[in-house]
């Protein structure tokens, strides 16, 4: 994917755009770059993953999301992982401190429809913003020269995407170092049912156990990703 950096900024009339960010800086950045393209446009803000996903439960009718990879709660790109389950018909872009080009493809694997930098400038970010609504992928441009592990870790996005909400959730849990009686609990069902949910998750994800499950996780994320 490339920049579409001699496409003018187009006018986007009447969306609605939820941010989800812990850094309200960061939020009331984005909105003054979002204020050049979006006319008579609403803009939620959530601090959280789980306050954007109450604002998404309520009106269903969002026209994008801007999602950070790294808030409290949120393992990297788990939340993202959980979003495009959750919602998805619901787009979503990633707004991230992270550049590597290992990240921005994992999160297009899983689904984003755009990766936008921090460091953007806000013209270009507003380009992006605008790209993204009229449908198309925006992101940097990427190295297309994979190493094997990283056409595994690719691999492992992609089936990562394949997990349903719940499957995505018992997965967050599992990384968090929860039991399945404590994933039972948070998640108000039967302990049989978790552990149905773990073994879909194996599957999916083709490992043998729990623990490599949370390493396979944690390869998708990448060591790197220690900060939104």
């Amino acid at each position: 994917m490339s920049e579409r950096k001699s496409k003018p900024v187009q006018s986007v009339n009447n969306r609605q755009i939820v941010i989800i960010d812990d850094h309200p800086l960061f939020r009331d950045a984005m909105k003054g770059a979002l204020a050049g393209v979006l006319t008579n446009a609403t803009v939620r803000e959530a601090s959280s993953l789980d306050d954007g996903i109450k604002i998404l439960d309520d009106d269903r009718d969002c026209d994008l999301v801007l999602l950070d990879l790294k808030m409290p709660g949120v393992q990297g790109l788990s939340g993202l992982a959980y979003l495009r389950a959750q919602f998805p018909s619901v787009p979503v872009a990633i707004v991230s401190g992270q550049e590597e080009p290992a990240v921005i493809r994992r999160a297009l694997a899983l689904g984003a429809s755009g990766f936008i930098p921090k460091s953007t400038p806000a013209e270009e970010m507003r380009r992006a913003v605008s790209a993204i609504l009229e449908g198309e992928i925006w992101a940097p441009l990427v190295a297309k020269q994979l190493t094997d592990e990283e056409r595994e870790i690719d691999d492992l996005s992609k089936r990562l995407a394949t997990l349903t909400p719940q499957q995505v959730r018992v997965l967050m849990m599992l990384r968090a170092g929860l039991l399945n009686k404590q994933i039972a609990y948070e998640l108000d069902v039967s302990e049989a049912t978790v552990k149905a949910h773990v073994s879909a998750i194996l599957l999916k994800l083709n490992v043998d156990s729990r623990t490599q499950a949370v390493i396979a996780a944690g390869k998708i994320d990448g060591e790197s990703i220690s900060e939104g």
